[in-house]
């Protein structure tokens, strides 16, 4: 996977993304934002920064500074650049700003944008004890972290009472559909999550295939508070026999994800799985194939 590759199904996903986010959860973290005033908000693994873009497009922002992070310098470049293009489509002054950021600008808004290629735990470390922020967004992000070693640290971050919203965390299915073998298929399930429960980066776990639903007891040890939570399942399906948007090299990238982490796999034939990956992406052609994953948004606030 090149990161091309990568920026591309970024902003593919967008339009998954948009229709997944749970709108309930979405209005109750708007109804806790203060009414007035400039807003400090933080973004762990911003990736090309479609949230931020989000955030302006639904209204949740009308004035403030918000810090996008991400490990790889590529998509904070490209988040930039995208950002740049996408301020002025829609109506928004762009000019420079502090440190090599931006500052968007229309009518009574601004946004003054800062764009940081850390490591986004690193960048966590760094600054606890040192700055808060008053909303902090991780957007398909917890569910590739080790959620109990972590979250402590990201919530030190935020001001007293101040909020999170934690959006698109993996919690246990994957569906394709329509059956190719029912066996296998489940077999394939069932061997991708046990990936998402091995994986290490840099010699700890990151992550599992249940991150989902066992955050609510990870906040609840920390202390936080839940404001609201929900459903945010991405269902991708044809319309006529397109799909819509970019949403079909999405589906082509998550099949070629599922088929490079299993390529190892002990007990998956490999001659069998390359033949249901293909299965797959010619359903993906024909404009057949319904894929379905099961997530959970999460809006709350710190004591």
């Amino acid at each position: 996977m090149s990161v091309t590759d990568f920026i591309r199904y970024l902003a593919a996903k967008r339009t998954v993304d948009d229709r997944a986010l749970n709108r309930g959860v979405w209005e109750t973290l708007a109804a806790a934002l203060p009414p007035t005033g400039a807003l400090d908000v933080l973004e762990l693994g911003a990736g090309i920064g479609t949230m931020v873009e989000r955030c302006l497009d639904w209204r949740l922002l009308a004035a403030g500074r918000y810090t996008l992070v991400d490990a790889a310098p590529e998509l904070m470049a490209t988040a930039k650049e995208r950002m740049g293009g996408w301020a002025g489509h829609h109506g928004w002054g762009v000019n420079a700003g502090q440190s090599g950021g931006m500052r968007l600008q229309r009518a009574e808004q601004w946004l003054e944008l800062a764009f940081e290629a850390c490591d986004a735990l690193t960048f966590a470390e760094h600054w606890r004890g040192r700055r808060a922020w008053d909303l902090l967004i991780a957007h398909a992000f917890l569910d590739l972290v080790d959620i109990p070693r972590v979250l402590p640290v990201l919530l030190d971050l935020l001001r007293p009472s101040g909020l999170f919203y934690f959006t698109i965390t993996f919690d246990g299915v994957t569906t394709f559909q329509a059956e190719l073998d029912a066996d296998f298929d489940a077999l394939v399930e069932v061997r991708y999550h046990e990936t998402m429960d091995r994986r290490l980066v840099g010699g700890k776990p990151s992550g599992d295939h249940r991150s989902g639903r066992r955050l609510f007891g990870h906040l609840q040890t920390a202390g936080a508070i839940v404001l609201a939570a929900g459903g945010s399942d991405w269902v991708v399906l044809p319309q006529q026999g397109r799909y819509p948007a970019d949403e079909a090299y999405f589906l082509h990238f998550i099949i070629d994800t599922v088929e490079k982490a299993l390529a190892d796999d002990a007990i998956l034939d490999p001659a069998r799985l390359a033949a249901w990956a293909t299965a797959r992406r010619q359903q993906i052609e024909r404009g057949e194939l319904v894929y379905i994953t099961h997530q959970l948004d999460v809006a709350g606030r710190v004591g």
